[in-house]
């Protein structure tokens, strides 16, 4: 069996690069301890470069389309080469991904059945999102995002919160019921959850978890409108005895965008759109303390001691009235309390790394779909 990923292109302030190197080597070690030596690994990347992302984006909203072009080319050539085999798995990096609708195009036409999986990061069904608040007529989008998930055998999301969205604003489903697109089998086995693959975080980490403490709250996140930084940017005028950073003002190298999380006592969201708060996670992992609102894929991420209620930012009215004041309260407390709070810190790192930063989920589903006919008592890959 041949397992292909098509990865996501590298952007230096991103986890992409890091993802181009690991997620090939999990793979590899999840097929070794399986003893599986008939596994074989491929990476299909679309090339080296690495880009800037588009200013608020995750992405070069050009430079992606290049690059994704350039895998499909690829997968394309095998199909055309006799090299894809029936029972080959496909692992889609990123959902919004042209490729998968030509490769269920090939795989079906050609009559070579194979498997495919996809990350659903974000898009046009989230409001808050880039692709959601810019793109005004949804009929291309919300049909785009149907034909993907149709396409595609299993459908990945982070939290159980993005399931939920996706469904309600894709298909139109509420209270649980499935609509005509959708029947409740498919639905219980198309819609999974994983944590994202990001084991290698607490060692890549590890070099800035002694750094020496001073009274830094960091904003982390992209400079995009709905991570509201205007409201980090009021809270440091309303807090000068504390430092403010807004790392993305910083042109910061991976080294010094870790060395400061090291430093800082928190990492502060607002944030009104998130697919998983991957820098708050990096921020628990080297003890800066998370502060993030009650809502969003945090409500299931985070217990109280690490949430305020979302209606304190979710507009610029509550902001305004007792939001802002109670947040600095709130900011106050934590701060001064650091060493407190510090204690509990590690325990939420590690439930969050097990939960949410591991794919354990997705190397599951990989191999069982070629195993699930074994023998589960005498079959030894089981």
């Amino acid at each position: 069996m041949k397992i292909y990923i098509l990865d996501l292109e590298s952007v230096p302030t991103r986890y992409t690069c890091e993802w181009k190197g690991h997620i090939p080597a999990l793979l590899e070690d999840a097929a070794m301890l399986r003893n599986r030596p008939d596994v074989e690994i491929i990476n299909i990347s679309g090339g080296e470069a690495e880009l800037e992302a588009t200013p608020g984006a995750f992405l070069n909203f050009a430079q992606t389309n290049v690059y994704k072009n350039n895998q499909l080319t690829q997968v394309s050539q095998l199909f055309s080469e006799g090299k894809v085999s029936p029972g080959d798995q496909f692992i889609f990096t990123d959902a919004w991904h042209p490729g998968i609708i030509q490769l269920k195009y090939m795989s079906q036409l050609l009559d070579i059945p194979v498997v495919i999986h996809a990350l659903w990061h974000a898009g046009s069904y989230d409001p808050q999102d880039f692709l959601g608040r810019l793109i005004k007529d949804k009929r291309w989008t919300n049909h785009f995002e149907q034909s993907v998930w149709h396409a595609v055998d299993y459908n990945w999301y982070a939290t159980d919160f993005h399931i939920q969205m996706f469904k309600q604003n894709v298909f139109k489903e509420f209270a649980g019921m499935y609509n005509v697109e959708v029947s409740k089998d498919e639905g219980d086995k198309k819609y999974c959850r994983t944590g994202w693959p990001m084991e290698y975080m607490s060692s890549l980490l590890e070099p800035y978890e002694g750094l020496e403490k001073r009274d830094l709250i960091l904003f982390p996140h992209r400079m995009a409108p709905e991570k509201q930084p205007d409201l980090f940017r009021d809270l440091a005028k309303a807090m000068p005895q504390y430092e403010w950073v807004i790392c993305q003002e910083q042109k910061l190298t991976k080294k010094e965008y870790h060395t400061l999380l090291g430093e800082a006592k928190m990492v502060f969201s607002a944030n009104l759109q998130e697919t998983l708060g991957i820098s708050c996670f990096e921020g628990a992992v080297v003890d800066a303390l998370p502060l993030v609102p009650d809502n969003l894929s945090y409500n299931e991420m985070y217990d109280d001691l690490w949430k305020y209620p979302a209606n304190w930012v979710s507009t610029e009215g509550n902001y305004r009235g007792r939001g802002k004041e109670k947040l600095i309260a709130r900011i106050e407390e934590m701060m001064t309390n650091y060493e407190t709070y510090r204690t509990h810190v590690a325990y939420l790192a590690g439930n969050l790394q097990r939960d949410f930063f591991s794919a354990n989920d997705l190397i599951k589903k990989l191999f069982d779909e070629e195993e699930k006919e074994l023998d589960p008592v005498n079959d030894y890959r089981v």
